[in-house]
């Protein structure tokens, strides 16, 4: 039997083990956070979303097994500029058809609708901009010159996808942004050219947190984006009239003390918007506590770890960039979400990987854990295959007489 399961479920076999913890963790806490929801959008049915979330974690763990099992890493190599003309044009499209509808609900700018289908493009962006990224680079490993000029292809092209998703959603175009950066880094990329790219971040964000008042209200969000920084330093003045989501949050961490209140008993839940998403760290400190937190974080702590062994043992920058970059993305979005329930960060609305309430998110990031394990497993592949190669000669004791 664990024959069996060890030949379906290819690859790292720690990184299973934290995936089953967070689908664990994601059930239990989704089913907590939604009952405010329930009643408001399914007749009072709590295990509504329980349900769904359970659906959202078995088809991505078959989109998982379907990547390590039948879809060659090659495959990434050879797609990734095509996903990337795909994304463009989603992104493309998801604003055209925002535009079109006039509708103000700023979630509809971020996605897509195909009629029998609705998902964020953002979502695809960061998984076709890494394996762009980790194509070219990949392929200029050889000389300096040739760094340079994947730097600026590169830069080009992450810089138009991530400004058509800055047109909705500056902080995952942040994210996406600095993921690049940091897998130019591991890259090689000329310290002086990556010294560039980040003065010129910084200097953008700078530029539009003081010229924000001077900007029309539909160059994107950099109005909402200013006002979540003034009131992160400054404190929120929607706060003098009543508690605001980050309130709750925080409001949340506290109660949970350093063992929590205990499964199902979140109080807080009730008064939040965003509880079983963007704030759900926090609703999972309430109830499991310091110690519960901690434990949340630490697995993610070893997807880090795992994907640092896993880019270690690769024989080809190609899958060892993607893999790096695509746990850079993952690991990041994680803290974010963690600093921002716990009042460390301003607000940014990032769900937490495989734990906040299921969507196209949910899905995209399976794709994500798939990639990551179907390179573990390929690895596995060429390390068996090369120790079948060597061939030890032990002399016998007549030949050593």
């Amino acid at each position: 039997m664990a024959g069996t399961l060890a030949k379906i479920f290819k690859g790292d076999r720690t990184l299973w083990v934290v995936l089953i913890f967070l689908s664990l963790a994601s059930l239990i806490i989704v089913y907590s956070a939604t009952g405010k929801l329930a009643y408001r959008e399914a007749g009072g049915n709590t295990v509504h979303y329980l349900l769904r979330q359970f659906v959202f974690i078995l088809t991505g763990f078959g989109i998982m097994l379907f990547l390590v099992n039948i879809v060659p890493v090659v495959v990434y190599f050879k797609i990734s500029p095509v996903l990337i003309g795909v994304t463009i044009f989603a992104l493309i499209f998801a604003y055209i058809q925002f535009k079109m509808t006039g509708n103000p609900d700023k979630e509809t700018s971020r996605s897509l609708d195909l009629g029998f289908f609705s998902f964020q493009p953002s979502e695809l962006a960061k998984i076709a901009l890494i394996m762009f990224a980790s194509r070219m680079l990949s392929k200029s490993q050889k000389t300096e010159e040739e760094l340079k000029k994947a730097f600026w292809w590169v830069t080009g092209v992450s810089g138009v996808v991530c400004f058509l998703i800055f047109l909705s959603n500056i902080s995952t175009a942040a994210l996406i942004f600095l993921s690049v950066m940091v897998l130019m880094l591991i890259a090689r990329v000329p310290f002086k050219l990556f010294s560039m790219l980040a003065g010129a971040g910084i200097l953008m964000a700078v530029l539009l947190f003081f010229t924000a008042d001077y900007l029309p209200k539909s160059f994107g969000r950099v109005h909402t984006f200013k006002e979540r920084i003034v009131d992160f330093t400054k404190g929120d003045a929607n706060a003098l009239t009543g508690t605001t989501q980050a309130d709750y949050a925080k409001l949340a961490v506290f109660e949970g003390g350093m063992f929590g209140k205990g499964p199902g008993n979140s109080e807080v839940s009730n008064y939040m918007e965003a509880g079983y998403n963007d704030f759900i760290y926090a609703i999972f400190i309430e109830e499991y506590g310091f110690v519960g937190g901690m434990a949340l974080l630490l697995l993610y702590l070893i997807l880090m770890f795992r994907g640092v062994i896993i880019v270690r043992r690769c024989d080809r920058t190609f899958p060892a960039f993607m893999v790096a970059g695509l746990v850079v993305l993952m690991v990041f979005q994680a803290f974010i979400n963690m600093a921002v329930s716990v009042g460390a960060a301003p607000v940014t609305g990032q769900p937490l990987p495989w734990v906040s309430m299921g969507g196209s998110s949910m899905l995209f990031t399976a794709v994500s854990f798939g990639i990551i394990l179907a390179v573990s497993s390929h690895n596995q592949k060429n390390k068996a295959a090369a120790e079948q190669l060597v061939v030890v000669d032990v002399p016998n004791e007549d030949q050593a007489l």
